[in-house]
């Protein structure tokens, strides 16, 4: 329970059906010296108790810190310093809400766990009739397909999602202020969360900078978005380019007019780390779109690699429009459209039918 609305509407649901549920709250942040963040622990775990107390429930408090700095801010921190982009919420879910926190819930003997994520599972014995192929548990995308959470879950095996309830995949999210409202929660009108996993809301480049030093480096114009005779020209100084991602616009740049008469906005199109080159150009530029891309350590749910070529649906950052593409060897797709700004670092998620079949990191 983070003391968001989701989780708690869960809680009141399990509660309803007469299940035996305990609440449990993780703790995975605390400021150092080395490192501080914007994290309002206090005020969420007092919300989770406040609706314990409300469903007559216990709430446990577990201690994931050196858990999360371990696992998801030291990976976080290694792939910005490769100038890639990260995604510290699928590591999260991968190794703290379904690793440490499930491994604990076995320990203390309960049966699963359950979580406010927008999904659902489709289980399928030997024996059953089933439009899904494989046995074994199914990852299928929620009702809401706007709050769908399957692309942060991907990660996730067998032995995980046989212990866990996604109470929530058969709910819209206005069903669920609803339902909070008609439990009478505290949490009924509380905002969303936006940020970090369990961080908060931090200004990136401003947290980054405290463990990531700034390396100046020139600012140059892709040759593709040049008139001719000023290809590579320097047009500024980035501060180091693990703080930039592509496709990002609003880079301080003012254009001069041999770059453009048209005072057209400049994003970020790709980085030379021999250079220290920050590459940009105008919106059109051939270098913000990919028809082909490479992924590594695919990890299918099902623990199996499907039939090659594979055709699907894909995913390249969280409620994206799905995107037709063949999955034609084991760290290869392709789309049938380009697609434009795919940043090396983040998730290429794989669907078909509503399923979510799992996925890998972008090269």
């Amino acid at each position: 329970m983070s003391g968001g609305v989701d989780s708690s509407v869960v809680a009141a649901l399990l509660v309803q059906q007469g299940c035996n549920v305990t609440g449990a709250y993780m703790r995975q942040w605390d400021d150092s010296k080395e490192l501080s963040g914007v994290c309002s622990w206090k005020e969420d775990r007092r919300d989770a108790m406040r609706v314990a107390a409300k469903l007559g429930i216990s709430l446990l408090t577990f201690d994931f810190i050196k858990e999360y700095q371990d696992f998801v801010m030291d990976y976080m921190f290694a792939e910005y310093k490769k100038g890639r982009t990260p995604n510290p919420d699928v590591m999260c879910n991968k190794y703290i809400k379904f690793g440490f926190w499930l491994k604990k819930a076995k320990e203390l003997g309960y049966d699963a766990i359950a979580t406010g994520h927008y999904s659902r599972l489709h289980y399928v014995a030997p024996g059953k009739p089933s439009s899904l192929d494989n046995l074994g548990y199914h990852l299928m995308m929620a009702k809401d397909e706007n709050k769908d959470q399957t692309y942060f879950l991907h990660q996730l095996d067998q032995e995980q999602l046989s212990k866990t309830l996604f109470p929530l995949g058969k709910y819209s999210k206005d069903e669920v202020r609803q339902l909070a409202v008609d439990f009478e929660l505290p949490t009924a009108n509380r905002a969303e969360s936006m940020g970090i996993c369990f961080i908060g809301e931090v200004p990136m480049k401003e947290f980054l900078g405290q463990k990531i030093k700034s390396e100046l480096g020139n600012i140059v114009l892709s040759t593709h978005s040049a008139s001719s005779g000023q290809a590579g020209e320097i047009l500024g100084k980035h501060d180091g380019l693990p703080f930039y991602t592509i496709g990002q616009r609003n880079l301080g740049i003012v254009n001069t007019k041999q770059t453009t008469e048209d005072n057209k906005p400049l994003y970020v199109v790709g980085k030379n780390s021999e250079k220290n080159e920050l590459i940009v150009g105008f919106e059109d530029d051939p270098l913000l779109f990919r028809e082909k891309i490479e992924v590594g350590d695919m990890h299918f749910i099902s623990g199996e690699v499907p039939k090659l070529p594979f055709d699907c649906q894909v995913r390249l950052r969280h409620r994206q429009k799905l995107q037709a593409a063949t999955f034609v060897e084991e760290d290869v797709l392709v789309f049938k459209e380009k697609q434009r700004a795919v940043t090396p670092g983040q998730f290429a998620v794989l669907y078909r039918d509503g399923e979510c079949f799992g996925g890998g990191v972008v090269l």
